[in-house]
């Protein structure tokens, strides 16, 4: 008899025993192809505007400081959908926040690329930031709640990943599809996408099965999304449990966001948000005004766009990142990559005039930088029980998201103050050293001792 078949006859089938003791199956390989096209979408979406960008000076004739209030409006959504989705999806479900998140930025996606005005847009991709903010969070906990323990980071991870390459294969269709449709129909593209994948969201997603236990759904319903996973293993189950492997707070706190605040994980929550702040302001500087930079620095545009292109590309490596994270201390694996990101950064500014090197300081960059980063939402998702966890993800990234303003405005002040192009990517460096810092001190914090066990703690 294994394991989970005992759990049965004694007190009903643990969730995430079955989860661990059954291979990955068909059915949350869905799970996760669908999670990961949110992500993918959610990359597209965001660094569409800083591939546009060009083409916005050019065609209404605005200056490079004016700019600014529209990269960094979906910035502003993006912080704000992700600080309150988080609280909504531990209360309500993650499901229903992923959907309505997705239908939110399809629909204003699609209607910016009609903006008649940098006014309008700067709007339109603020409400665009909302659902875009409130969907990548929840696809994250949706995704770590349906993996086994042994394999969370790596699929994690990988799905993640689905943010950089959205991000890269932006620039490149981008490339292609201006010079030919205009700067408007990559905006239209962005909306239209996500459309067609809600449909198969609401038909095909399911309920995050730990968050179900945790709130006492019928067991028929729990019941039903583990029969596609295991068969016939919990056939006649009447009773689903699950423990927690991650200490409960003391004060025994009933919301997410007391969870999160409290004794236990504050330390380690400020941490998180400093570490994810710092990467994205490094990411949103260079993503929103390399094309820009490199365009001054003497490049074609079109050169220009293709060559930035390469630095978000490089996140897939959050795969061998997610491998080491499942085995060795997650804290410092990320802390190193920080590290490496910010000498990377600083030789980007050293490149200047030399496009083979250039090609490849920005892919090396990128492969660090957004394999550090993007490694950042699987390791939150670990670090938090089952009823703070949306919450912690999502704020983890809502904070974050500031960094992103930051960077956006970084640049046009560095560039306002007659920095030059190596000096520019020195100062985006320092936020790297900043960042390895943070995670460093949440290990010296954390309420677990990294690699050991902490009592099991039942739900039911």
């Amino acid at each position: 008899m294994t394991s989970v078949q005992k759990d049965a006859a004694a007190t009903g089938v643990n969730v995430q025993t079955l989860l661990n003791e059954h291979p990955f199956s068909g059915f949350q390989w869905v799970i996760f192809a669908l999670c990961f096209l949110i992500v993918l979408l959610d990359g597209f979406d965001t660094a569409a505007i800083g591939y546009i960008a060009p083409s916005l000076i050019g065609e209404w004739g605005v200056s490079k400081p004016a700019l600014a209030p529209v990269l960094s409006a979906a910035l502003f959504g993006l912080a704000a959908g992700a600080l309150f989705s988080g609280p909504l999806a531990d209360r309500l479900g993650r499901k229903s926040v992923l959907v309505g998140s997705v239908a939110v930025f399809a629909v204003s996606c699609l209607a910016s690329g009609f903006s008649p005005d940098i006014w309008t847009l700067a709007v339109l991709r603020f409400v665009t930031g909302l659902g875009l903010g409130a969907a990548m969070p929840n696809a994250v906990t949706l995704m770590s709640e349906y993996c086994p323990d042994s394999r969370r980071a790596t699929l994690t991870n990988a799905m993640f990943c689905g943010f950089p390459l959205g991000a890269a294969f932006g620039g490149f269709l981008a490339a292609w599809m201006i010079p030919h449709f205009g700067w408007r129909s990559v905006l239209i593209l962005g909306g239209a996408a996500p459309l067609l994948l809600l449909v198969a969201l609401v038909v095909l997603l399911p309920e995050s099965v730990r968050h179900m236990v945790a709130n006492n759904y019928p067991a028929e319903r729990i019941r039903k999304v583990l029969a596609r996973i295991a068969g016939d293993a919990v056939q006649g189950v009447q009773r689903f449990v699950m423990t927690e492997s991650k200490p409960q707070p003391e004060s025994q706190a009933s919301s997410g966001m007391g969870v999160v605040l409290s004794r236990e994980y504050r330390v380690g929550s400020i941490m998180l948000w400093i570490a994810y702040f710092m990467g994205l302001v490094i990411f949103y500087a260079l993503m929103n005004w390399m094309p820009v930079l490199f365009k001054e620095a003497g490049l074609d545009p079109k050169t220009g766009t293709l060559v930035a292109a390469l630095f978000p590309l490089g996140g897939v490596g959050a795969v061998l990142f997610g491998w080491l994270m499942d085995r060795f201390n997650a804290n410092r694996i990320i802390a190193i990559g920080y590290a490496l990101t910010a000498a990377s950064i600083w030789w980007i500014g050293q490149t200047a005039g030399h496009l083979g090197w250039l090609v490849v300081a920005v892919f090396l960059a990128g492969t660090i930088m957004n394999t550090a980063q993007s490694s950042m939402p699987a390791l939150a998702a670990a670090y938090y029980p089952t009823r703070g966890r949306a919450t912690g993800v999502a704020w983890m990234l809502g904070i974050g998201r500031f960094g992103g303003i930051a960077g956006s405005f970084l640049v046009a002040e560095l560039s306002a103050r007659q920095l030059g192009f190596s000096e520019i990517f020195a100062v985006v460096a320092i936020p790297g050293v900043i960042a390895m810092a943070a995670l460093i001190i949440k290990q010296y914090s954390s309420p677990e001792p990294q690699g050991g066990a902490v009592p099991a703690t039942p739900l039911h």
